[in-house]
């Protein structure tokens, strides 16, 4: 059965989560530029689910969103801002949060690592979205830990366990994967790309 990855840009906002956070942001009309600091201050965020992390999406827009940011009055500026995330080679952009577009700032990748065995590789692979000539949309992901940098995989060897936790404690307190002995602190195998076909 093929896999549905949706674009980062275009993924709806869920209901009924009852710990979400939501920050108001200083200037609502956030710039790509600073939505990316946004994700940089914060380390995790969601594009627009709601959880235990900021949403990019209800803090553009002030407040909850009732049904898709795309019918928002600030929907324009929530894509534009969303797209810069998603393109930028700061961010990671996953489903690690409750299977939903999740933002994570290089500066939160040697945790990740570190921690990955307490993960799903579904939860931390690199996922994107690509046109096609025809129109066509082809959602592509690659696994984890494939997209990981050298010097990331260096930084994870050398940060402890207990720093790790502290820095993705948001994560921890809610992930049900049980601790394991694996380690991905060896150097990542060359890139492998999944390309499954979005349905609509």
């Amino acid at each position: 059965m093929a896999e549905r990855v949706s674009f980062c840009c275009a993924q709806r906002c869920s209901r009924g989560a009852a710990d979400r956070q939501v920050v108001m942001p200083m200037d609502p009309d956030m710039s790509p530029r600073e939505a990316i600091a946004f994700v940089k201050r914060h380390g995790i965020v969601m594009e627009a689910a709601r959880g235990p992390v900021p949403s990019l999406a209800e803090t553009i827009a002030g407040g909850p969103i009732r049904g898709s940011w795309w019918g928002h009055a600030k929907g324009r500026l929530i894509f534009r801002a969303a797209q810069g995330v998603c393109e930028s080679p700061e961010v990671l952009v996953c489903k690690l949060i409750d299977d939903k577009i999740t933002y994570v700032h290089r500066r939160l990748w040697p945790a990740l690592v570190k921690l990955a065995p307490r993960f799903r590789k579904a939860q931390l692979a690199k996922v994107w979205n690509e046109h096609t000539e025809s129109g066509a949309h082809l959602s592509r992901r690659t696994d984890f830990p494939d997209w990981v940098p050298a010097e990331i995989m260096k930084q994870a060897e050398a940060l402890s366990t207990t720093d790790a936790e502290q820095l993705l404690a948001v994560l921890l307190a809610r992930n049900p994967v049980k601790k394991t002995r694996r380690s991905y602190s060896k150097a990542p195998s060359s890139a492998r790309s999944r390309r499954f076909s979005e349905k609509d």
